[in-house]
């Protein structure tokens, strides 16, 4: 008794029916339509029934047509030996076994003879000693707010503000005690940047922050001669980081994440003075309240405050 699988959707006749239909001159777009099956469905019994005929056309054994090879225990020993001692790969240790390959690797897997990855080394994390010995420098560009919150908030990507342009988050953060120091400002460019690098400078030696070097990408304003300029009125080296590595400066970085997640992103703002609002309470509360994991659960201002008076 012929047996088909339980989604077949002709039996061997029906399939030999549609043969028929089709060589009789119905289109075979129609003749599989009727029947419930595609057009490749056709053309693969087709094919079976050109080489095989009518038994062509019965479901086959879904049984591997080559069973997979088991293996003797002498075989598995010397599998192991070899993996053991040498350390080979399956296709050496077939080679020199003359056995298939997939055999070896399944037995390799099986018998628990896979290698023990080298554990990737450690991310090579630094901190500078002394407050202002590092600042990192970066910005972030932000669709301007025109008419309500954005996609970002909203999470409809269909409603956009023609003209609405960019506002920029220009941050700055102490290496060793992890203070920012954060503006608004309509772009990026050289003049802007340096701008920010003097007011910044200001504010962090007011805190106590001597600002020695700076550590930025290789972004325009940042190889800008007024950006140098200003380096060099300042007595502040500056340093870049190497191209097409951002984590060279992954304290701003990350400090960007975490601005948008718990304040920009958080709920909806209506326009750019309550963006620059929510950023001014969000950077107070930073410094002052918000414990860093990163520096032992110390807010910023008390990381500096016990360097200070450990320096």
């Amino acid at each position: 008794m012929q047996h088909y699988h339980p989604h077949a959707r002709l039996t061997t006749h029906g399939r030999a029916r549609l043969l028929h239909a089709v060589a009789s001159g119905t289109p075979v777009a129609d003749a599989c339509a009727d029947a419930g099956v595609s057009r490749t469905t056709y053309y693969h019994w087709r094919q079976r029934f050109a080489s095989e005929g009518l038994p062509g056309l019965a479901d086959r054994s879904s049984r591997p047509r080559c069973p997979r090879m088991a293996l003797t225990p002498a075989q598995e020993q010397a599998i192991t030996g070899i993996r053991t001692a040498q350390g080979w790969g399956p296709d050496r240790i077939a080679l020199v076994l003359r056995l298939p390959r997939a055999t070896v690797h399944r037995a390799i897997v099986r018998l628990g003879l896979r290698r023990t990855r080298v554990p990737a080394p450690p991310a090579a994390r630094y901190e500078r000693a002394g407050p202002g010995d590092l600042v990192h420098i970066d910005t972030k560009k932000l669709g301007r707010i025109i008419g309500g919150p954005g996609h970002r908030v909203t999470g409809d990507r269909r409603s956009r503000s023609r003209g609405a342009g960019w506002t920029v988050i220009h941050a700055a953060i102490d290496d060793a005690t992890r203070v920012a120091y954060v503006e608004l400002l309509p772009d990026e460019c050289g003049v802007t940047a340096s701008g920010f690098l003097r007011r910044m400078v200001a504010h962090f030696r007011r805190l106590g922050i001597p600002v020695q070097r700076v550590l930025t990408d290789n972004g325009s304003q940042y190889v800008s001669g007024v950006w140098k300029a200003a380096c060099a009125d300042l007595g502040v080296g500056a340093r870049r980081t190497r191209p097409y590595r951002p984590q060279t400066n992954g304290k701003v970085e990350r400090w960007f994440q975490t601005v948008l997640r718990e304040c920009l992103y958080l709920h909806p703002l209506a326009n750019e003075d309550e963006r620059q609002r929510a950023l001014d309470t969000f950077v107070e509360y930073y410094n002052h309240d918000r414990p860093h994991l990163g520096i032992k659960g110390l807010t910023p201002l008390s990381r500096l405050a016990s360097l200070s008076t450990t320096l």
